[in-house]
């Protein structure tokens, strides 16, 4: 493997179609402004360096990335990519990974609007994220102790496992399909609405109208704070641990909860049980 160090790159495809080389203490930054420094390339190691151009990882295949730096300027930065890794890396860049498959993040920053579209098999561990439209219909989600704040996360994803996560973010799992969420906070208007075979298992959930048009939904020992209007039209079964504000026109299953401020029943068509233990929340 070729080791190229403490270089600065800014003519447009610098290195295009590199096969086997490292990159150490490198700069992709200047005057030139040159795009898609890395495009085409195969087995590139990327260490502490500095990405300041439009597109450098595009159409790549074999690629680690660590200790690094990408900057708001670095647009788009990972396209169309297979087998990467990416470590200890602030991603500021917008729409920094799309179409991207088998990906593995640990201790990364992210800050990055339209991030993680139509990614296949990625698992992030230890990570910050801020972005809007988080990964919006990636499949084969795996997440451990992600930090998330930003709006329309996760929407029209498939078959998904997150735990340890906090999440603050509205609109979030709209569409989602076949996905669990363990041991972790979500917070937001409008949760997960039109999702289908979604489970929440030891999660705290918070904010107004949550779980709406759900089909196969399930709730497992969870909390619900400042939930009202919760569970309209849904095919649910949940166990609650906490009051709920407010449930209404559940379409079927059962809800099993302590105490409920409010039902509200004027869908004849919804014929969801709703068990509650206390006859007043007081």
């Amino acid at each position: 493997m070729k080791t190229i160090e403490k270089q600065t790159f800014d003519m447009e495809r610098a290195l295009y179609g590199s096969r086997g080389i490292a990159l150490k203490d490198c700069a992709f930054d200047g005057p030139a402004d040159g795009e898609s420094a890395l495009k085409e390339s195969k087995d590139v190691r990327v260490s502490n360096c500095f990405f300041n151009l439009r597109y450098p990882f595009w159409h790549d295949d074999g690629l680690t990335i660590t200790d690094s730096e990408m900057t708001e300027l670095c647009r788009a930065a990972l396209w169309y990519s297979t087998d990467i890794e990416i470590m200890g890396t602030k991603l500021h860049g917008i729409k920094a990974l799309r179409e991207c498959s088998r990906v593995k993040m640990q201790g990364c920053d992210i800050v990055s609007p339209e991030f993680g579209w139509s990614v296949q098999d990625i698992e992030m561990r230890d990570s910050k994220v801020q972005g809007e439209y988080f990964m919006m219909r990636s499949e084969h989600l795996n997440f451990t102790n992600v930090e998330l704040k930003g709006k329309y996360s996760f929407q029209y994803i498939q078959d998904s496992v997150f735990e340890d996560c906090n999440f603050d973010t509205k609109d979030a799992f709209w569409h989602a399909k076949n996905v669990t969420v363990r041991n972790s906070i979500v917070k937001g208007e409008y949760l997960a609405w039109y999702c289908e075979n979604v489970t929440f298992e030891n999660c705290r959930i918070i904010g107004t109208q949550p779980l709406c048009y759900c089909k196969n939904l399930k709730l497992i020992n969870c909390e619900m704070i400042d939930t009202d209007l919760s569970f309209e039209k849904s095919d649910v079964e949940a166990t609650i641990t906490t009051p709920v504000l407010s449930i209404k026109n559940p379409q079927s299953g059962h809800i099993y909860v302590p105490c409920v401020e409010e039902i509200i029943r004027d869908d004849q068509e919804a014929r969801g049980e709703i068990v509650v233990q206390k006859q007043s929340c007081a």
